[in-house]
């Protein structure tokens, strides 16, 4: 255990006196850097700046620094649109690593050399390299679609262990979770299987960009990264160029969204994803982008079209029983995820309330999926 600022209470001291982080430096006559250090868990301010800090913000110093834990769970959210992180949502993640810790001992062996981005930039000319190593490192084509299996695969190959989950289209705030255990370096990332096939993918490159940038694990910066590097490789500029091309030959708004659809249907990806890369190589080339609305033409035609959701196609219109589940788990996402549960189960004889809790389950649903998996 080790003493850090109590960020949350900073943050919300200085929202509350209107203040930016750079205006709490000069007041602490210290470096904006030295500030952004404190609030992200790295070093403590000296005594006299720490009670500097008590005076300028009015919080006792109890409420100024807490206990941290080395090992603490580093978490990620996808969130769905329009939904805030709450602290709750994030002590409810945070314990779900806690408990995952005592998973690690039954996982598979674990791999010695991981895949990292020494360098992360959402530069386009330095996006655009990272994205064309990564392809030739995964064996595709820079133009060739990327299949969910080179995404599965890679997951595999970094100790990364995909949790599929079914928590339903509306009743989450996160569509995603990336929860990274530090001491391990043993990631597990939950995937909501009730999201529509056209963003799916999009998530699954968003959180192999999170697998391969620890550095920026839970900072705003690394959710930056993960969306720019998804949307690059899902879509990067060879093809963004060419589409741009045939778009910007079209005469009409309704030819233009029609190419851009065509190419979102031929890789399996989201009409935005599509829009968002071809008017970044626009920007980076100094080219015209398309003469399109981003919200009345593209997320409008976008919503008409959404399409079935990635449950629906594995399982049909109703829940799957835990047999087809797991299966699921196991052949389409490879995961090593249940039959490490299972091991850990037999070893330890762990009952259902395990299942419920590291899921977010109902204990009727976890009590099933246990009886499953000790079959």
């Amino acid at each position: 255990m080790y003493k850090v600022v109590h960020s949350e209470n900073i943050r919300a001291a200085l929202a509350q006196k209107g203040w930016t982080q750079k205006q709490l430096a000069a007041a602490l006559d210290v470096s904006a850097q030295a500030v952004t250090l404190w609030l992200k868990g790295e070093g403590l301010p000296r005594p006299d700046k720490l009670l500097k800090l008590a005076t300028t913000l009015k919080l006792p110093l109890g409420q100024l620094v807490k206990f941290e834990d080395p090992d603490r769970p580093v978490i990620a959210f996808r969130k769905r649109a329009a939904t805030k992180t709450t602290q709750q949502h994030v002590d409810d993640a945070i314990t779900r690593g806690k408990l995952l810790r005592a998973l690690v001992p039954s996982l598979p062996e674990l791999k010695a050399l991981r895949t990292e981005l020494p360098n992360p930039s959402v530069a386009y000319a330095d996006l655009q390299r990272a994205v064309s190593q990564t392809r030739t490192k995964l064996g595709i084509g820079q133009d060739a679609k990327l299949a969910y299996s080179v995404l599965i695969s890679e997951f595999a190959a970094n100790d990364a262990f995909i949790v599929p989950v079914l928590w339903g289209e509306k009743s989450r705030h996160e569509n995603a979770l990336h929860i990274l255990l530090p001491a391990t370096r043993v990631t597990f990332i939950y995937l909501n299987l009730d999201a529509r096939i056209e963003d799916f993918k999009f998530w699954m490159a968003h959180e192999l960009a999170h697998v391969y940038t620890p550095q920026l694990a839970g900072t705003d910066g690394g959710e930056d990264f993960a969306d720019a590097f998804a949307g690059a490789l899902l879509f990067p500029q060879t093809l963004a160029e060419r589409t741009w091309r045939e778009a910007s030959a079209c005469r009409r708004k309704g030819e233009i969204i029609a190419t851009l659809k065509r190419h979102a249907a031929e890789h399996e990806i989201s009409l935005f994803t599509v829009y968002r890369q071809v008017q970044d190589y626009a920007v980076a080339h100094e080219a015209k982008p398309l003469a399109l609305n981003e919200g009345a033409d593209i997320h409008a035609v976008r919503s008409a079209i959404r399409g079935s959701t990635v449950a629906q196609d594995l399982f049909g219109s109703e829940p799957p029983e835990p047999a087809a589940y797991l299966a699921a788990a196991q052949n389409v996402f490879r995961s090593e995820f249940f039959p490490s549960l299972q091991r850990m189960f037999r070893t330890h004889g762990t009952g259902p309330a395990y299942l419920q809790q590291i899921l977010d389950l109902p204990l009727s649903d976890a009590t099933a999926l246990h009886a499953a998996l000790m079959r």
